[in-house]
């Protein structure tokens, strides 16, 4: 049986190696944490992390007197007590924005706070393996955040975008030239996207035995690397069986032959590929919105809620851990729902 890693894998290889390469500049008791968490976290969250970490020594040698006095890897594990609160609330105010590479990097209340649940793990683990007595990250509040008013298409923007897609109005000249090549391909994928809801990283890591049309389902690796089954309806179907068909006249590069979505290359398509081609149909439906894949996502949970009132079922197809996770996004129409509620119940009749 041929032994190959599907998508999924591949990212978690490359991810490995990127995170070997950060290791070897941060300070040598970092790979203790990113071992002892390792079991609970995906290999792309465990880089995110060491990112965070990096931009948080570099800042710390930078501002700290005890710290400037030598390198990063050389650091020992009692920085972290030598390490104040008002240490890491300047940090907090200095990645507001600065200066790397001579490019201008800002975090707002969001980036902020990943940066800060990034660095209360790292010294969670070494205060609660009682290795330090300190713990000053505790002490500071994650930042507020400003719920953001979802975007998403309205019914009428998604008929404008799909139509858009298979006859290439509003391109550009140049945008027209590949149209013909990718119009099918483009398609198929807009649709699978805005009838299933499924993340653009379910999307690109999709193998043509992915694809059941028997039942009309695709098999797709969730966040935290559990397989579930996502259906589709007729119009996914049509647009896949298209696209499939023309895919079969196609010759893939060796190693992405199982992909089912090629780019223009003949390889996987990538995430930024697909991010890049909705932002070329959608700038042409709606200036006022700034649509991404995860939008499109936004707008398939929203018209299954509206269809069904089925938060619990929304939350299991989009693949939320926790349904508050989807009552705090679609909290609008559970509103507009409770109020259509107060007059459905009729106590006397007129």
């Amino acid at each position: 049986m041929e032994n190959r890693k599907n998508y999924h894998e591949e990212q978690n290889k490359l991810n490995t190696v990127k995170m070997r390469n950060v290791l070897s500049e941060l300070p040598p008791f970092c790979k203790q944490f990113f071992r002892g968490i390792e079991n609970n976290t995906s290999s792309r969250t465990r880089l995110a992390y060491a990112y965070d970490l990096r931009v948080f020594f570099e800042y710390m040698k930078k501002s700290n007197p005890y710290c400037s006095k030598m390198e990063i890897k050389d650091f020992p594990l009692s920085v972290l007590e030598s390490i104040t609160r008002e240490d890491i609330e300047e940090y907090l105010e200095y990645i507001s924005y600065y200066h790397k590479d001579s490019r201008e990097i800002t975090n707002e209340e969001r980036g902020k706070s990943r940066k800060l649940a990034s660095l209360r793990s790292f010294y969670n683990y070494f205060y609660q393996t009682e290795q330090i007595e300190k713990n000053p990250a505790i002490l500071i509040p994650m930042p507020k955040l400003h719920q953001k008013e979802i975007v998403r298409l309205d019914t009428d923007e998604v008929a404008i975008l799909l139509d858009q897609v298979e006859d290439g109005t509003n391109l550009t000249k140049s945008q027209k030239k590949y149209h013909e090549k990718t119009k099918t391909r483009d398609t198929a994928l807009l649709t699978l996207l805005l009838g299933t809801g499924i993340r653009v990283s379910e999307c690109v890591g999709l193998d043509m035995e992915d694809v059941d049309f028997k039942n009309n389902g695709i098999k797709i690796r969730r966040k935290g690397g559990y397989e579930t089954v996502v259906y589709f309806g007729k119009e996914v179907e049509q647009a896949l069986l298209e696209y499939i068909e023309q895919r079969k006249h196609t010759i893939p590069l060796s190693g992405h032959e199982h992909a089912l979505f090629l780019s223009m290359q003949n390889r996987r398509i990538t995430v930024r590929a697909v991010e890049n081609l909705v932002k070329k149909y959608a700038s042409n439906v709606t200036t006022l919105k700034k649509i991404t894949p995860h939008k499109l996502r936004s707008t398939y949970g929203t018209s299954l809620y509206r269809e069904t009132g089925d938060i619990y079922l929304v939350a299991d197809v989009l693949g939320h851990k926790d349904v508050n996770t989807t009552r705090k996004h679609y909290a609008a129409l559970e509103d507009e729902r409770k109020r259509k509620a107060a007059n459905a119940v009729k106590l006397r009749e007129p």
